[in-house]
C-alpha cells in the first residue's frame, strides 16, 4: 500500500510505501532481539538504582524507564512502516521474558506492548511519513506516557498523586532522552556508514530537525 503526501516546504508530493519487504521484516527481528538483550543488560543495575532513586525523592525512578523503551523508537525510525515500533519493541520485551528476568514473562509482555503502542501511535499520527527529530522525541515520550500509566496500576496502584505525577514525569523525560533522542542519534550515526542504505532512513537526511 502506498499513499501520496505533499512536502509543503519544497511543494512536491513524495510516496510512502506502507509494504513490509522482506528485508524490513529482518532488520526489525534484529533490532527487536538485540534490543532485548540490552533489556536483559539494563535489569541488572535496576534494582539497586531504583533503590537508590527512590529514596531521594520517591517517584523520580521513573527515570530508568527510557531503558526498556528505545527499542521501539528505533524499530519505527529505521523501518518507517506500519507497526515497526509496535513489533520491534514487544519482540524484544518476548526475548527479556524469554531469557527472565525479576517481573516475570507475562508482565514483561505487557509492558512491551503498551511501550510499543506509545511510540507507534505517534509515528501513525504523522501518517508514517515524517521522521523528524521532534517526532522521535515525541515517540520517545509518549512510550514513557505509556509505561508510566501501566506502572502506576500494576505495580503502584496505591500510589500517592505526589508519587504518581513525579513517576509520570520521570518516565516521559526518560523516553524523551534515551529512547527518543538516543534512538535518534544512532540512526544518524549508521545511516552516514551506509549501514541503512536500503531504507528510506538511510537515504538522504536520516532523522532531520
Amino acid at each position: 500500500m502506498q499513499t501520496t503526501q505533499k512536502n509543503s516546504s519544497i511543494g512536491v508530493s513524495r510516496r510512502v510505501n506502507y509494504r513490509w519487504r522482506v528485508v524490513d521484516i529482518v532488520v526489525a527481528a534484529v533490532i527487536g532481539v538485540a534490543s532485548g538483550f540490552v533489556f536483559l543488560a539494563w535489569d541488572i543495575p535496576t534494582g539497586p538504582l531504583d533503590s537508590l532513586l527512590g529514596a531521594s525523592l520517591p517517584g523520580v525512578q521513573g527515570l530508568l524507564g527510557g531503558g526498556w523503551l528505545f527499542a521501539g523508537v528505533l524499530g519505527g525510525l529505521v523501518i518507517r512502516k506500519p507497526g515497526a515500533a509496535l513489533y520491534t519493541e514487544l519482540l524484544a520485551a518476548a526475548v527479556e521474558a524469554l531469557v527472565g528476568n525479576q517481573w516475570g514473562g507475562p508482565l514483561t509482555l505487557l509492558s512491551g506492548l503498551v511501550q510499543g503502542v506509545g511510540a507507534e501511535l505517534v509515528f501513525a499520527a504523522f501518517l508514517y511519513g515524517s521522521y523528524r527529530l521532534y517526532v522521535a522525541l515525541l515517540a520517545g515520550a509518549a512510550a514513557g506516557l505509556f509505561l508510566a500509566v501501566n506502572d502506576l496500576i500494576v505495580w503502584y496502584p496505591r500510589s500517592t498523586p505526589a508519587f504518581a505525577s513525579i513517576y509520570l514525569v520521570s518516565s516521559i523525560v526518560s523516553g524523551i532522552v534515551l529512547a527518543g533522542l538516543l534512538s535518534a542519534l544512532v540512526v544518524k550515526g549508521l545511516a552516514k556508514t551506509g549501514a541503512l542504505n536500503r531504507f528510506a532512513s538511510g537515504r538522504g537526511s536520516a532523522v532531520r530537525v
